[in-house]
């Protein structure tokens, strides 16, 4: 592929390049359009268009085609040098950009080069705060200037910071802090072993969701033992599941949650100074009282327990115990699997809009 011929780049799912590019050259533009260019997954590369053409066939792809997860147009294509890079990202900088407009810089480079990715959006960066005077914004700018190296050439050009999905965005807060509080008290699932153990995997796959603070299996009695070794092991496996994905994908070190088992009468005696929720079907609504299940997050409490009964509900005498009963879909007896994670989706709902109107 020879130096500025790139007039759009469009990124797909991997294996889908070849359907893509099928379904462009069906919107009938007069263009080459190239799957996996140099042999890289996961592109179509459109060339050959006027400077009209590449926004209209642009705006057309993202309007008609879902296989085509980011369209972008290139402004300028030079070979893959670096100072060549920095002129033409600047140039296009100043067409379009006034001083007052945060920026970032994104490069991908695919191919060997005497430099990085990195090297490219420093040397960009600089270039365009040196020039305009432009503020950096790595998290949420205003104008992306996006850089796509393949191979010898190199396409560049901008688009808006408000284009491309971020999974935390300024309109967003971050709840994942809170549930570090969470005591989830689970009584124990009994029955076959592969009911047990179905139940068991799903709920500490779920508590491992959201990292909370630790899960107490909450005995009621004498539990056959072989039954409720059964139900310790799955949730055990359950949550080293879910935390090995975590390992591997999140930014940040997930915490592990720790699994431990107390008598429930016994465990409301040694709490009572601390919040304790029942999530059963007798409680209010859970509209009527998340404000308040909101506060004890907010608050300097140190530990908020819920708990969840099993085939079994949660004892009634513990209802007099506790600081609030909560039915959280009316009419709905929810499952055992997902109690918790119902619960805990609808306290982090409630903590995002307390914590937004705090900041208005």
């Amino acid at each position: 592929m020879s130096n500025c011929e790139i007039s759009l780049i469009v990124k797909t799912p991997l294996g889908l390049e070849k359907i893509l590019a099928t379904r462009i050259e069906e919107l009938g533009f007069k263009c080459e359009v190239k799957p996996k260019p140099q042999g890289y997954p996961g592109l179509v590369i459109v060339q050959s268009l006027s400077e009209l053409e590449k926004f209209e066939l642009g705006s057309k792809i993202k309007k008609e085609i879902p296989e085509a997860e980011r369209v972008l147009v290139s402004m300028d294509c030079v070979e893959a040098k670096l100072q060549k890079i920095v002129d033409a990202a600047v140039k296009i900088a100043m067409e379009t950009m006034s001083g007052e407009r945060s920026f970032a810089v994104r490069t991908v480079r695919r191919g060997s080069h005497p430099y990085t990715s990195v090297d490219v959006n420093r040397a960009v960066g600089s270039g365009i705060v040196a020039t305009l005077g432009a503020p950096v914004d790595l998290s949420c700018p205003d104008k992306i200037i996006w850089v796509e190296i393949i191979g010898n050439s190199a396409a560049i050009g901008i688009c808006e910071g408000s284009e491309v999905w971020r999974k935390l965005t300024p309109e967003k807060a971050e709840v994942r802090r809170f549930f570090s509080k969470v005591s989830v008290i689970q009584m124990p699932y009994l029955g076959s072993k592969s009911a047990v153990r179905t139940m068991g995997v799903r709920i500490g796959r779920a508590v491992q969701m959201f990292e909370v603070g630790e899960l107490v299996v909450g005995i009621l009695g004498s539990p056959k033992a072989k039954e409720l070794s059964w139900f310790i092991e799955s949730l055990i496996e359950g949550i080293a599941s879910r935390y090995n994905i975590q390992t591997k994908t999140y930014a940040h070190k997930p915490r592990r949650v720790e699994v431990l088992v107390q008598d429930i009468y016994q465990l409301v005696r040694d709490r009572r100074d601390e919040p304790k929720i029942v999530f059963e079907p007798e409680g209010q609504v859970f509209p009527k009282v998340a404000d308040k299940l909101a506060e004890y997050f907010l608050s300097d409490t140190r530990r908020v327990n819920l708990l969840f009964g099993s085939r079994e509900g949660i004892p009634k005498g513990i209802f007099r115990f506790a600081d609030l009963v909560v039915d959280l879909c009316p009419g709905i007896t929810l499952s055992t699997e997902y109690a918790a994670s119902s619960a805990l989706i609808g306290i982090a709902y409630k903590l995002e809009e307390r914590l937004l109107r705090e900041k208005e």
